[in-house]
């Protein structure tokens, strides 16, 4: 084992002992053969700030026909835009939505 692992598993059962473990938050995914994706198309309705929009799930139709929207809308992050800029996607715009840990993101190239 690498000491430098050695090192981060003793800070982090520190860590863990003085403040407790309710605190500490961490996304986690989790990708095994077999296993299916979990992501679901998505519409984007329009833009919050940066590189966050307000999306809404949708299901795809028949060719030719607008996709039907389903449940509520919902703050989604961009990943092919960077952090620190203004968002330039367009209403409209379709993408494949995953979420990891208590976080939307999709990647949709403006």
């Amino acid at each position: 084992m690498d000491a430098r692992n050695i090192t981060d598993e003793r800070q982090l059962l520190t860590e863990l002992a003085r403040g407790g473990s309710e605190n500490r938050q961490e996304p986690a995914v989790l990708i095994s053969p077999g296993g299916e994706g979990s992501g679901w198309p998505i519409m984007v309705r329009s833009h919050v700030a940066y590189n966050q929009y307000k999306v809404v799930a949708i299901v795809p139709g028949e060719v030719g026909t607008l996709p039907d929207e389903i449940g509520d809308e919902m703050d989604a992050v961009n990943l092919a835009e960077p952090f620190l800029s203004q968002g330039m996607l367009a209403a409209g715009t379709c993408a494949i939505m995953t979420r990891f840990g208590q976080t939307n993101a999709f990647y949709a190239v403006p």
